[in-house]
């Protein structure tokens, strides 16, 4: 099959056109870097003549609310509007389990919206919802640090490594439309507190992290399971213990 990447130079995106490829498909990374602009429509059509699925594993560059809102309607509109035009028959998306719990992340509300426009399209779909990954641990420690000190909740998560990440999207999108949601997580549950800690001590980061309940995590405050995988979400292999010894 003929496979678009969308964001298939980045994180996800890169590993991911090397498996499908490796598995004898035609897959095409395109993102800004190779002419295919979703924001401005540029390359757009002309990447998604003949091809079968499209994937959109992209990012904003802004996580400020306003931004990545703007980003991900915008370049998910024109990807739609593309897709349907060039018959492309299955519409895959990354998005984040837990989006539709926790409507005070600004970020997460933006991938609420994105999901929505994919659902009220009438394309066939398939949205690939993902725990955090494992290579974000040090950016979330970063991100909750003040003074010198990681403040941080104990709400659990179900960290994953962006290679496995890679894998089950790639599945998806070489079956049929399931036309709803298939959720993914890692092989184990960690306090959010507790990864921090393991990561910043594989590090040698000697940064304290102090357990708060009320800590917020990219703008919104966690339930104990809000980040967590529901009944029948697919559950990758490599542990938190495995990805840190493999790197």
């Amino acid at each position: 099959m003929k496979i678009v990447v969308i964001g298939g130079s980045g994180l996800i995106g890169s590993k991911l056109v090397a498996k499908l490829g490796d598995h004898g498909h035609e897959a095409v990374p395109a993102s800004p870097a190779s002419g295919v602009n979703t924001l401005t429509g540029e390359g757009v059509a002309e990447v998604l003549t003949g091809a079968d699925v499209v994937v959109d594993v992209s990012n904003s560059p802004s996580f400020a609310d306003a931004d990545v809102l703007e980003f991900f309607e915008t370049a998910t509109t024109t990807l739609l509007a593309a897709a349907a035009e060039a018959g492309v028959g299955h519409y895959v998306a990354l998005s984040v389990v837990g989006a539709d719990r926790l409507p005070d992340s600004g970020y997460l509300r933006a991938k609420v919206a994105q999901e929505q426009l994919i659902t009220k399209s009438g394309l066939p779909y398939s949205i690939v919802r993902a725990t955090q990954f494992f290579e974000f641990a040090k950016a979330i420690g970063d991100a909750a640090t003040v003074d010198g000190v990681v403040h941080a909740p104990s709400a659990l998560m179900e960290p994953i490594a962006a290679e496995d990440v890679a894998s089950a999207v790639g599945r998806v999108a070489v079956g049929a439309p399931v036309n709803g949601v298939v959720e993914v997580g890692g092989p184990e549950l960690i306090g959010m507190d507790d990864l921090i800690r393991r990561s910043l001590a594989a590090r040698g980061d000697a940064r304290e992290v102090v357990t708060d309940p009320h800590a917020r995590y990219f703008g919104t405050e966690l339930a104990e399971r809000s980040l967590v995988t529901g009944d029948g979400g697919l559950t990758a292999e490599t542990t938190f213990a495995e990805w840190l010894a493999a790197r």
